[in-house]
């Protein structure tokens, strides 16, 4: 059908584009922002100012170093119901410092999400060059599934960044939070772009073997293209 070639073009271009973004958005530091209001000083202000990504973190002007999980660390204890909701487990949380449950879901679900995309791009190159309606239909719901997939990362991302926060005004108390605001960058942004570019690429890929199941049906007409 002559539907069929814009329905693959876009799917496949969709399919790039969520790619790129969030492959942008796992290297680059712009996912939390904090910001710490400074009334004696700009400078004092922008020393404590800081802006994060998944693997490291930024503070003023100084150069970016790793990433350290605030409920890995010693010197802060979070309350044993935080504890319980961030660790998989009594053994999840050791002594020792070690990444919690939720940020080693977050590290280890947007990247595999970014390797399915390539894989489901891969497979509907295959399925729209041989026109196979399962072969499409199959596709159409892994692309959905992988969008499922940043989406989790995404809302579990999130979710732990304000319980970090809320961890941290009860630590220190809430007069010492009142200056700080905290954001979330355009890193953030690109991976919600990308998600909804795999959600749209599949969904192109349910469309076009929509259409072609019915142009293959008995007494359907076929459209030539010249």
């Amino acid at each position: 059908m002559a539907l069929l070639a814009p329905l693959f073009l876009s799917a496949a271009l969709g399919a790039l584009l969520s790619f790129a973004l969030l492959a942008a958005a796992i290297a680059s530091d712009y996912w939390y922002i904090l910001e710490v209001a400074n009334p004696g000083g700009s400078s004092g202000a922008q020393q404590l100012s800081s802006h994060s990504g998944l693997w490291r973190t930024c503070e003023g002007q100084n150069s970016c170093v790793p990433l350290i999980d605030p409920f890995a660390s010693d010197s802060l204890e979070a309350s044993p119901s935080i504890q319980h909701l961030l660790c998989a487990g009594p053994s999840a949380c050791p002594e020792h410092p070690l990444p919690t449950a939720l940020h080693r879901t977050v590290m280890v679900v947007l990247p595999l999400s970014l390797i399915l995309i390539v894989c489901g791009w891969v497979c509907g190159l295959l399925s729209s060059l041989s026109q196979s309606v399962p072969l499409l239909l199959l596709t159409g719901c892994y692309f959905l599934l992988g969008g499922a997939l940043t989406l989790a990362g995404v809302s579990i991302y999130i979710s732990y960044s304000h319980l970090a926060f809320v961890e941290t005004a009860r630590l220190y108390g809430v007069q010492h939070m009142q200056g700080v605001h905290i954001s979330f960058g355009w890193s953030l942004a690109l991976a919600w772009g990308s998600c909804a570019l795999e959600v749209l690429s599949g969904a192109l890929l349910l469309t076009a073997a929509r259409f072609l199941s019915l142009s293959q049906r008995p007494g359907m007409p076929h459209s030539v293209i010249i």
